[in-house]
Formats: C-alpha cells, sequence, structure tokens
C-alpha cells in the first residue's frame, strides 16, 4: 500500500489537532447527509479514522462498521466506542463481513491512495460490499491549480491563526504534498506534511463505471449546494446497480 500508516504519536492528537472538523457546523451537515443515504440500512466507512464521522452516525441509529489501515488510530476509536466493528486493513482489498447499503470514505481519504490504480480499487471495493441499489459516497476537493500563476507550484489552503497549510503539486503524476505549520501556545511552531494523489471529479466517475456503480449525485458539500465549475470541493454519489433477478 502507498498509503501513509499514521504512527500512534499522531493518533493520540489527531482529535486535538483536527478539532476544526469537529465543529458543528462542519460535522452534523456530513452526518444528516450519509444518514439520509444510508436509508436505514447498514453503513461501512472506509479509513474510519477515530470515529469523527461514524460514532455521531452511529448515535443516529445506523449501524456502522469501519475499515481502517492504521491500528493506533482504531485504539483511539476503541476508547471512545469500544463497540464500534473495525477492520484493520486496508480499503482497497480488506473484507469485512456483510453486505452495506452506504459505503462512505470523507475528508478527502481517496487521495491517500498515491496511484491511481489503487483507487480504482478502492471504488472495486466500494462495489464488492455494497448491497444491489446501496450508495458509495466520498468528500473530495478540486484540486486548486487553476490558481496557479505561471511558474508557481503551491497554493494555500488555510490560513489562520494557529495553522497555515499549502498543498505542492507535480502537474505531471497528479501527485501531491500537503504542508502544515502549526503555531503552538508556547509560540512554537511546527512543521508536518502528508502526500497525496489528486483526482478530478470527471476522474472518479470514470473509476466509478470501472466498479459497476452509475453517478447518482453530485454537490459542492454535504449541505446541497449546487456544484459548479467553481467548487473547490464535492461530495459524490454513485449507486450498484438493484437486482432485477425476479427469482
Amino acid at each position: 500500500m502507498s498509503s501513509e500508516v499514521w504512527d500512534a504519536a499522531k493518533a493520540e492528537r489527531y482529535d486535538r489537532d483536527s478539532a476544526f472538523m469537529f465543529a458543528p457546523e462542519v460535522l452534523d451537515p456530513a452526518v444528516r447527509f450519509l444518514a439520509d443515504a444510508a436509508d436505514g440500512g447498514a453503513a461501512l466507512e472506509f479509513a474510519i479514522g477515530t470515529g469523527r464521522v461514524a460514532i455521531p452516525l452511529l448515535e443516529q441509529g445506523v449501524d456502522v462498521q469501519g475499515i481502517e489501515l492504521s491500528a493506533p488510530m482504531v485504539e483511539q476509536l476503541h476508547r471512545k466506542r469500544p463497540d464500534l466493528p473495525v477492520v484493520v486493513g486496508d480499503m482497497t482489498t480488506s473484507r469485512v463481513p456483510g453486505e452495506f447499503a452506504l459505503v462512505y470514505l470523507v475528508w478527502n481519504g481517496l487521495g491517500n491512495l498515491l496511484t491511481q490504480a489503487e483507487q480504482v480499487e478502492c471504488f472495486r471495493n466500494a462495489a464488492r460490499h455494497l448491497t444491489p441499489g446501496g450508495r458509495f459516497v466520498i468528500e473530495l476537493w478540486v484540486p486548486g491549480i487553476r490558481r496557479f500563476p505561471p511558474g508557481q507550484t503551491a497554493v494555500p489552503f488555510h490560513v489562520g491563526s494557529h495553522h497555515t497549510g499549502f498543498d505542492t503539486y507535480d502537474l505531471s503524476t497528479q501527485q501531491g504534498t500537503s504542508h502544515h505549520y502549526r503555531r503552538h501556545p508556547d509560540g512554537t511552531v511546527t512543521y508536518g506534511h502528508s502526500d497525496f494523489r489528486y483526482a478530478w471529479p470527471a476522474e472518479c466517475d470514470l473509476m466509478a463505471q470501472l466498479a459497476g456503480l452509475s453517478p447518482e449525485r453530485r454537490t459542492a458539500d454535504w449541505l446541497g449546494t449546487p456544484f459548479t465549475d467553481d467548487s473547490e470541493s464535492h461530495v459524490s454519489v454513485w449507486r450498484k446497480p438493484p437486482d432485477r433477478h425476479l427469482g
């Protein structure tokens, strides 16, 4: 697997460093959207992490399970909800028993797979887990390369009082790196980075087609904002064809 495996130190501080992702205005619309998409059925989260989305979705009455590459991240999740089943493994090949009405992958998780082949297999693994008529939902950013003037290779994605981040891109390989600078209360600044592979919405549609999934809906966010040429992210939904066997 090309994905980075988060160690115990990163897992321990994940919720604290990512507090903005837990804010109600960020998290609540995602949980509502996914609960509606599950439509009363069970859900499977790829890259479940520490349970940021899965735990509140479980609390909404959705039967949730997960797949996560990092065992330390699962340990952090189980400190909060030991009853939430998680398979430790990669989201391209790991299997969870049963079928699901919903498989989902949020917060740019597809980009953690650094090759196109692995991203295609992620879609195929989602399809394998879906019941006929089930949905695969991803949340993914739209690469910001349209903002590059000639000669520029980096674009900021967040500038705040405690965190500054920018992405660098290699346009020939669709590879990139997110650079994070965090200012701490004692005045010190720490640096971290993570690699990713970006994929355009149309490329995601082709991956879904290769997995036997059909497009159902694409919006700019969890609130249902229409997706346009200027959208910086997308929430996309594909469906597995219903079982037409008449017995």
